[in-house]
């Protein structure tokens, strides 16, 4: 994502609704828009968000992992083969 540049990523709301095609058609980073001189709302591309919530997603497989390993909900290199190998004949 790209870094936002206060002097370039903020606009007042009023300036957003005036422009708004133009400011869609340039989005190249996160918009931030204000609204009575206080941040509002944040305008990011398509792909930006996509970006985000893959990252979410990662970070949250990562965070069950780790709860999985502290609740002892872990399984030998044996087992998991013996398991991988169960599911495959199942199909």
């Amino acid at each position: 994502m790209k870094h936002i540049s206060v002097s370039d990523g903020v606009i007042p709301l009023g300036e957003f609704k005036s422009h708004a095609p133009r400011y869609l058609k340039n989005l190249d980073g996160p918009l931030i828009i204000t609204q009575n001189g206080r941040p509002a709302g944040v305008l990011i591309s398509p792909a930006e968000y996509d970006q985000i919530r893959q990252q979410q997603s990662f970070l949250e497989s990562i965070a069950a992992g780790m709860n999985d390993v502290h609740a002892g909900r872990v399984m030998n290199e044996e087992t998991l083969k013996n398991r991988l190998a169960t599911a495959r004949k199942l199909r």
